[in-house]
């Protein structure tokens, strides 16, 4: 994750000018990123400053940044301890950029096709921040709602995320996003295509950096528990 002002001319646009001030770098504003990044390698500095960037803006969503939500970043996002410092300038630079949320996930956006499992892994997080102090509270369920809306999620799909979010924990059809009495078969069907396109391997191929790879775990982790309890109550067959 070392990156700098050269990757920032590469990138272009809000995730670009960001690198540029990190590293010192006037990076000009409106250079306009291509529509994907020419190299898995930009792709990957692209999604990592993105995630830091939303992260710090979510953090604020509420008009404060708390310890409870530095640390969640943290503990979902491994960061090397020689690192630490160049990400903790990202995210107070991030906080304070003239640049809205909306330019950061526009930005990302347009790396990936709407709705890509890589997009949700990154919501994914930002629930996990806004829900850091034990409740997800109206400015961050705004925040959240439009960051979703950008990457290409409809309103049912944003619903289920943030059931799967709840404090008191959503029911095993809604972490899977199925109907409680989906058939068996599609049920298994189901489930299948999630763990293949969540996996880990999968996402990182995709463009998620390694860094991130405890997050992918928990998440998939949680998509294969909710499977086993509703596959064990209708006594599924190697389940």
């Amino acid at each position: 994750m070392i990156i700098g002002g050269a990757a920032g001319a590469a990138i272009g646009g809000p995730i670009g000018g960001l690198l540029g001030a990190a590293a010192g770098i006037a990076v000009e504003r409106g250079f306009v990123a291509p529509a994907r990044p020419e190299t898995d390698s930009t792709r990957r500095v692209a999604f990592t400053v993105a995630v830091i960037a939303l992260s710090a803006k979510m953090a604020k969503a509420d008009g404060k940044v708390t310890r409870d939500e530095i640390a969640a970043f943290r503990e979902r996002v491994e960061i090397p301890a020689s690192e630490v410092a160049q990400v903790g300038r990202f995210w107070d630079l991030a906080r304070t950029t003239p640049d809205g949320f909306e330019d950061y996930a526009s930005q990302v956006a347009r790396m990936f096709e709407p709705r890509a499992a890589v997009l949700e892994q990154l919501l994914d997080l930002l629930f996990h921040i806004a829900g850091s102090d034990g409740h997800i509270n109206a400015p961050e369920v705004d925040y959240l709602a439009r960051v979703a809306r950008i990457f290409g999620f409809s309103e049912d799909d944003f619903q289920r995320m943030l059931a799967f979010h709840a404090s008191d924990g959503p029911p095993p059809h809604e972490v899977l996003g199925v109907a409680a009495d989906i058939g068996d078969d599609d049920l298994r069907r189901h489930w299948k295509a999630l763990v293949r396109d969540n996996h880990p391997d999968k996402l990182m191929a995709d463009g998620m950096p390694e860094e991130f790879i405890a997050a992918a775990n928990d998440r998939l982790a949680r998509i294969n528990a909710a499977y086993d309890v509703m596959a064990r109550a209708r006594g599924l067959a190697g389940s």
